[in-house]
């Protein structure tokens, strides 16, 4: 079977076959660097993330960019809101957003290319439309001519009377149509900015990622993804700006994660609902947040909550138990990646919910399986975990970690189970038992073996 993805340009799902046989080209839209890193903001990142790993499996050579926008208005005003440079801002949130990604085991991506690096790709990008006829200047603007190009709007699937309609923001009267944008724009003295053949400016937010693609993986590549938020305008203006430039298809697979709501709302600052992950990391760890990420289909809406949060630790505390039962046992060598069922799952657009299916199935049968069986099945659960990003953890350490500030500590937790295993031999039952009411009561479930007992955090 070959991996199938829905590509937004078709609103259908499509057999993957990249324009070249053993090479893939991947592109996602990255962080504008003034702030952290909220949570809707990891959502793709994690999405993208479980489609790089796989296309590893499949391919020789997966090219993944992800940018970094450290040129815009909300990183000058950052700046100049905090009385620093914007040099020093955006390497902080650039350092911030990285750590932060990594938290959640999200693999680093082949590329990440910086838009102020690409000025000069973007200047000739602007030239090249001024000379086919694609843009214009007005008041020291350059402006893309959404007129110019017959079939724009079409990923979005809005004519451009559609896209206007209702707009409520009042439109620029150098502007020959209201859905022209800005391909370049004058820079304040005060502002960041490079010479132009048009003057001191910088670019609109849209023409970098134009640039920095056909800088790094060509005129055209195999995927570009993002949020839903980003179909319009900034991939409808991506395609306008790169075809009408270049030709050719510009991206041949466009794939968008759906949203992210905070315990049923959309998630906003004015609501108190805001989210970051750095925040989160203080309560929860990484491998939670991403498994949470991951429990809903890519392009179904996700409602992030603490309920959300908790189902997450308890699947993953099943699964580390499970592999904690086998932490002796050798893995077995003998996993065909193709013929599981997790691997499926994935194959068919991303289907996350039934591939963490696949993992619970393989989790119950480890637990049942007889000693011979064992070596097979604890590898084939390794592997699922490891193209999803999960379980890559020493199994004790992670049903023993994740303690809150005010939890009781491993040392107390340990001394308390030795006074109860005292008690045992004594046949002091009842204390035994109190014992272990009063470490259920903390938080922490114990588990008897041949070996002796083991715990975990509940």
């Amino acid at each position: 079977m070959s991996i199938v993805l829905y590509n937004t340009l078709t609103s259908r799902k499509e057999a993957f076959r990249p324009l070249q046989p053993n090479r893939v080209t991947m592109y996602v839209c990255g962080p504008t660097v003034y702030n952290l890193a909220h949570i809707g903001n990891a959502r793709p990142v994690v999405v993208f993330d479980v489609l790089f790993r796989l296309l590893q499996t499949r391919y020789s050579e997966v090219i993944y960019a992800r940018n970094i926008t450290d040129v815009d208005d909300k990183i000058i005003a950052a700046a100049r809101d905090s009385g620093r440079s914007i040099e020093d801002v955006t390497a902080e949130f650039t350092d911030k957003y990285r750590e932060d990604m990594a938290a959640l085991n999200a693999l680093p991506p082949t590329l990440e290319p910086h838009a102020t690096h690409h000025i000069d790709g973007m200047i000739a990008l602007t030239e090249t439309l001024l000379a086919k006829g694609h843009a214009y200047i007005s008041e020291g603007h350059v402006l893309f001519a959404v007129e110019s190009m017959p079939d724009y709007g079409r990923l979005s699937g809005r004519s451009l009377d559609d896209m206007l309609a209702g707009a409520r923001v009042e439109v620029a009267d150098y502007k020959r149509h209201p859905g022209d944008f800005v391909l370049w724009k004058p820079a304040a003295a005060e502002d960041p900015g490079w010479d132009s053949p048009w003057g001191r400016g910088r670019p609109g937010w849209h023409l970098e990622c134009s640039a920095m693609i056909r800088a790094h993986l060509g005129e055209t590549i195999d995927i570009h993804g993002g949020g839903r938020d980003l179909i319009f305008p900034h991939h409808e203006n991506e395609i306008a700006q790169s075809r009408c430039a270049h030709g050719g298809d510009y991206v041949r697979y466009w794939m968008h994660n759906a949203y992210l709501d905070i315990d049923g709302e959309k998630m906003s600052k004015s609501l108190g609902n805001f989210r970051t992950v750095r925040e989160l990391l203080t309560h929860y760890r990484g491998e939670v947040l991403r498994f949470a990420l991951l429990s809903a289909h890519y392009r179904s809406p996700l409602n992030f909550s603490t309920d959300l949060l908790a189902q997450a630790e308890a699947n993953l505390g099943s699964f580390y138990t499970a592999l904690r039962s086998v932490q002796g046992v050798p893995e077995s060598d003998e996993v065909d990646l193709r013929t599981e069922g997790f691997y499926c799952a994935l194959e068919d657009d991303l289907n996350t919910p039934l591939a963490i299916a696949e993992l619970h199935a393989l989790a119950k049968q480890l637990h049942k399986a007889a000693a011979a069986d064992k070596p097979l099945l604890k590898a084939r659960l390794l592997a699922a975990g490891q193209l999803l990003g999960i379980l890559q953890q020493d199994p004790e350490a992670w049903l023993q970690g994740g303690a809150a500030a005010d939890d009781i500590a491993p040392e107390a937790i340990e001394a308390l189970i030795a006074e109860r295993q005292a008690a045992k031999q004594e046949k002091d039952f009842a204390r035994a038992d109190a014992i272990r009411q009063q470490l259920l009561d903390a938080g922490v479930e114990l588990e008897d073996g041949r070996e002796g007992t083991l715990w975990r955090r509940a």
